[in-house]
């Protein structure tokens, strides 16, 4: 595989084969730098969280996108104008979203659905728009894969559905920037508002969360399915190179159709949890519909499984 290197060698490559997006991703473990000593150092909260939480979560986030995303286009031929698009149309995007959520932060006000004076909504306008880039340039490396030979197969629709139920990972943040039923209330009651959108579904943001993530437990919370599509781009194709390392003796045919089953039970895992935050369920109390919706993607996925796995050889 062209993605096997010497560990000593990685950066060299990366830096070679994609600077913009090589270069984004070491830009962003300084930001990581800087947000941890933040941490350790700023007293501040921000919407119940220390101030330098969302701004190290989010150089984290680039840091690994960026990286995979370089590895991803390094199977495509043939297009190297739209590949260059795409490293330098992210690389920008990217690197203007941080300094804002990073300057933020430092200004002790939240940088998402801000529009509490002219600045912050600007800033959210702006950032808005270049991840609405972002999001376009996901989407065009899922048509290049899609138009490239890889091999073998199996591996090839990893990285294929991996991109895809990437994008759609990233689309449900388009979710969060709806008004809430609160302030679709407030609106229509003459009252103005600060802020337009919000991460969880039920209660404001801010309240009880999980440790690290600050995912909810009151409510709600969209960045849960969010966060699981955007690592389907490192899952899946690791779930295809598992599937190509099998006996050889198992027909490539069998493995594509197990690395489908696996990408549509992964997508099923993405829309069963979006599910259950439009309907202000906490991640970590489940209903009954929602324990049962489960199940039966489980069971449907693991029956699809044996069946292929079963299925006599011919």
């Amino acid at each position: 595989m062209v993605w096997i290197n010497r560990p000593a060698g990685l950066a060299r490559r990366a830096w070679t084969v994609n600077r913009p997006l090589a270069g984004t991703a070491a830009l962003m473990a300084l930001v990581l730098a800087v947000a941890l000593v933040g941490l350790l150092t700023d007293s501040r909260s921000i919407t119940g969280q220390p101030a330098w939480a969302k701004p190290a979560r989010f150089a984290l986030s680039i840091s690994l996108y960026t990286l995979t995303l370089l590895w991803l286009l390094t199977f495509v031929r043939g297009h190297d104008r739209l590949v260059r698009a795409v490293s330098r149309v992210t690389a920008v995007s990217l690197t203007v979203e941080m300094a804002l959520i990073a300057g933020a932060a430092a200004s002790g006000t939240t940088s998402h659905f801000n529009f509490a004076t002219p600045t912050a909504t600007a800033v959210w306008l702006t950032m808005a728009a270049f991840i609405v880039a972002t999001w376009v340039m996901a989407l065009t490396t899922v048509v290049l894969l899609l138009r490239q030979r890889v091999g073998p197969p199996v591996f090839a629709w990893g990285l294929r559905l991996g991109a895809g139920v990437c994008c759609l990972g990233m689309a449900v943040a388009f979710l969060m920037t709806l008004p809430t039923a609160r302030q679709r209330a407030a609106v229509a009651n003459g009252q103005g508002l600060s802020i337009v959108g919000a991460h969880t579904v039920g209660p404001a943001d801010g309240g009880a969360g999980l440790p690290v993530t600050d995912w909810s437990t009151l409510g709600g919370d969209l960045r849960i399915p969010h966060f699981l599509g955007l690592h389907a781009l490192q899952v899946l194709p690791l779930i295809g190179f598992l599937l190509a390392t099998l006996p050889r003796r198992i027909p490539e045919g069998r493995r594509v159709a197990l690395m489908w089953i696996a990408a549509l039970a992964y997508l099923g895992l993405v829309l069963t949890l979006t599910w259950q935050a439009l309907r202000s369920q906490p991640v970590t109390a489940p209903d009954a519909a929602t324990v049962a919706v489960l199940m039966a993607l489980g069971a449907v996925t693991g029956t699809a499984a044996a069946l292929v796995v079963r299925r006599p050889v011919r």
